[in-house]
């Protein structure tokens, strides 16, 4: 794998989308067009915290190399090594996928 130039800060968490399945249970191939926005990836690097309203830290919950699920319209997708990753909040991120 190749290094990744990009560090995220704050509560920030660096997610690369896992794609989705590209062909429906019926042998369809879905165009690119109709396919959903991934919302599963695998955290490849983590900010360091954020502090609450009383300037308390707040610790990341999530690790780099989990599977998580995102809000849909959570993130913005960033260029990192020419693929389209997502920068996400932690806020953002729903579930730990074990």
């Amino acid at each position: 794998m190749a290094k990744i130039n990009l560090q995220p800060l704050f509560d920030n968490v660096l997610v690369k989308p896992l794609q989705a399945e590209e062909m429906l249970p019926s042998g369809i191939v879905l165009p690119d067009s109709a396919k959903e926005k991934p919302q599963t990836g695998l955290i490849m690097a983590v900010g360091p915290g954020s502090t609450d309203d009383k300037g308390n830290p707040v610790k990341m919950v999530v690790k780099v190399g989990q599977k998580v699920m995102y809000k849909k319209w959570g993130g913005n997708e960033v260029k990192v090594n020419g693929e389209e990753w997502m920068l996400v909040e932690q806020k953002d991120i729903l579930a730990i996928v074990e």
